[in-house]
Order: C-alpha cells, then structure tokens, then sequence
C-alpha cells in the first residue's frame, strides 16, 4: 500500500499568470481604449450580484468583534458544520468537522495542497486543457505536473487509457476539475467510477475540484467523485466564488475523505501549513453558513430564460455559426472551449492569434497553451457578458476571422 508523507522541500518556480495578451490589453486600457472583455470567470464585473442573504450576513458579521480577530486555521465551526451537512448530502463518505478547511478561496488551498502532497520530482496527473493553477502550484511544490488528454470528440471528458499510460511508480494522484474549467464538461457517473478504478488500481490520492457543482444546467446532476471512492483517500475543494457570486469575498474549503490511514504524514503537512497562514479571511468565513443553507433554492440564472442559461445557449450557436469554428455545448459553469481550425487560418501560435484579435478587434480572449493545451488550435470564452455584448464580440470575432492569415 502506497503511503503518503509530508513533502520535505517547499520550492518552485516562477509563475506567469499574467502573460503578454494580458498585459497589452491593461496598457490599451490605460490609453483610454475601451476592451471587449471574454477572458476571466469573475461575475462582478457584468452585473452579477450576491444574494442579499450574503450581503447581510457580511454586514452582521463586520460588526461582531469575533470577526475582527483570527479564528481557528481549520476555519469557524459554524462554517465547518455547515460544509459537513452539505458534502454528507453528495455522500462522501468518513467526513468529519476536523477534515474541513477553510481557505482564501480553492485558489489558496489548492496551493497548501500541493506543497504538502509533492517532493522533487513526484509526479502528479492533471488535465490537458486545466485550470492552471493546479500545474503552477505542482511546481512550485517541486513536483512535475503530467496532463492527460480531455477527448473534444467525447463531450471533453478524459482520455482514460492516455491517463493511464502516464501513471508511473512517481505519480502521486490524479488531479479531477469536474464541472471542468476551460471546457464546461460536466463528468457522467460511468466516467467517474472508471478515473475512481484507476486510482484503486494505482493507489493513488483523488484531488477534485469541485468549484463549479453548483453551475449545472439543463437539469444534470453533479456527482463528487469522493462520493464513488469510500475506500479511497479524497481531497475535495469547493467555494462560494462561483455560485453566489461572491469571488472577491474569498470563501472556499478543502474536505478530506474517504480512507485517510495511508495519509497520515501527508495530513500532519496539511495541518502544519494551514496553521502557519494563521486562518482565512475570517468576515468572509460568516457567509457560508447561510449560502449553503440556501443551496435547495433553485437557481433562476441557471434555467430556460435564466441569464446564465440563456447566454450559453446563445454563445453555443454563435460560435458553431462562424466558419472555421465549432465548439462542445458546455453544460455547466460559464466557459465555452472552441476549437479553431488551424489550417484554415494557418495558424502555428494560438498566443500570437490572441494578440492579433487584441490588437484589430479589442477583443479579448484567453488562448488554449494559458490551459496547458498543447496544439495552437483552441481558445476560451467566458459567456458572463449580457447577450447584446456577446453579440458584439461574436461580430468582432467572425468580422476578424473572414480575413485572417497568421502567415
């Protein structure tokens, strides 16, 4: 039986999150130049409010003193008994209050995650295309991020035999994003119980990033992976960034399940790098509590005529409409993943294509190497933008493409 100690070195490297698309779109932007924005999953900025149950509940808790002070690193326990009503809903299994933490947002305890978890040159599986922070924290653990292949032809969920060919004697665990970030899949329970049969095989750590579980449209059903893995050790994150719309707040948590006697130095790693942050935002801790309370209320946004439903549906048929274009429908949260066709275009370099849109159209776009893609053939949109401006990026893009030659 594989175990699993606490990492002995905390090193990495450098990690770019902005890059030169980015940074000339904030430079046009300083000049005065107004930018069609389709690059970051943040809902503030179009519209999106929180829920007047979390705006209240900030209020109430700015003006207890408890919250002026630091809590336990683990989080509060009003939070925590919150969090462990609603993963024992989705049935992961041996959860208890002191496997619960509470983090500046998934973003922060993915990081301690890691650092805990890799030595040099352990080896960790993640997707292919990923949210990339999951390959930056790995290195900057000392680890080697490995990507397995999403299948585009398969509605982008993974490639299980490519998965398994790239586990070796050095892999510590598989890395699963479901609901997925870039693509917007949303994993089937058959997919699951298969990545959950190689971990098993393998005796391999589950990290699933769960963030998005409840952005899910059309009437599907998310499923934690954690929930098929009872004998498995399972690292779970979730937040309130996404589906309360509340990412500046800064509210996520990390539950450790399932059988974690093969984890025991990875956890006392775990232990000790959470109390050496002190604790996360403890304001923001307040609000989870009565945002879960509210998770049997259904999401307007997210049904027929919702805007988030509605917005997707658009961008899907928009997309599919552009010659040289074609895209999966995302079937949950705001991310669409279209693929290019690169002869077409010639092109060679999915980045220099991002600068080019930047630079004719003002329009901004994330290009599929930032997700640890490997081919210059894809790109992201986030659909958060009203449907009069996504119609007016779907005109730049397809006006853009009519006549676009890299070389």
């Amino acid at each position: 039986m594989r175990t699993y100690e606490k990492s002995e070195k905390l090193h990495g490297v450098c990690y770019d999150v902005r890059g030169p698309v980015l940074d000339e779109a904030n430079q046009m932007i300083k000049e005065g130049m107004s930018i069609l924005r389709l690059n970051i999953g943040n809902p503030a900025p179009f519209g999106f409010t929180a829920p007047d149950e979390i705006l209240e509940a900030m209020r109430v808790a700015l003006q207890d003193p408890l919250s002026q002070g630091y809590s336990d690193s683990k989080g509060i326990l009003e939070a925590r008994e919150e969090i462990l009503n609603y993963h024992k809903e989705k049935k992961l299994p041996h959860v208890d209050l002191d496997q619960i933490y509470l983090g500046n947002g998934v973003s922060e305890l993915i990081t301690i995650a890691m650092q805990g978890l890799l030595n040099d040159g352990d080896e960790i599986l993640i997707p292919s295309p990923d949210y990339p922070l999951w390959t930056a924290a790995a290195k900057l653990a000392g680890g080697n991020p490995v990507h397995y292949r999403c299948d585009e032809n398969d509605h982008w969920y993974p490639d299980m035999e490519d998965m398994e060919r790239k586990i070796t004697p050095k892999t510590k665990g598989i890395v699963v994003i479901n609901p997925n970030n870039p693509t917007g899949a949303l994993y089937p329970k058959n997919v699951l119980e298969q990545i959950v049969e190689l971990a098993r095989k393998h005796e391999l750590i589950l990290f699933a990033d769960e963030i998005y579980d409840r952005l899910v449209m059309d009437g599907k059903e998310h499923i934690s992976i954690a929930s098929l893995a009872e004998d498995l050790f399972c690292v779970t994150f979730n937040g309130l960034s996404k589906s309360h719309r509340i990412a500046g707040f800064r509210s996520g948590w990390m539950i450790l399940s399932g059988d974690l006697s093969r984890g025991k130095g990875y956890i006392e790693g775990i232990n000790m790098l959470s109390s050496m942050r002190l604790c996360a935002n403890v304001p923001a801790q307040y609000v989870i509590a009565p945002a879960l309370k509210m998770r049997h209320k259904p999401d307007e946004l997210l049904l027929p005529g919702g805007r988030v439903y509605e917005q997707a549906e658009y961008i899907y048929k928009a997309i599919n409409d552009i010659p040289g274009l074609s895209a999966v429908k995302p079937k949950a949260a705001f991310y669409m993943f279209p693929k290019l066709d690169i002869k077409r275009f010639h092109i060679q370099d999915d980045e220099q294509f991002a600068l080019d849109l930047l630079r004719e159209k003002h329009l901004l776009i994330v290009h599929g190497k930032g997700f640890n893609w490997p081919s210059p053939d894809h790109f992201r949109i986030v659909y958060l933008p009203r449907i009069n401006v996504l119609q007016e990026a779907v005109e730049c893009l397809k006006a853009f493409l009519s006549s676009y030659r890299q070389i």
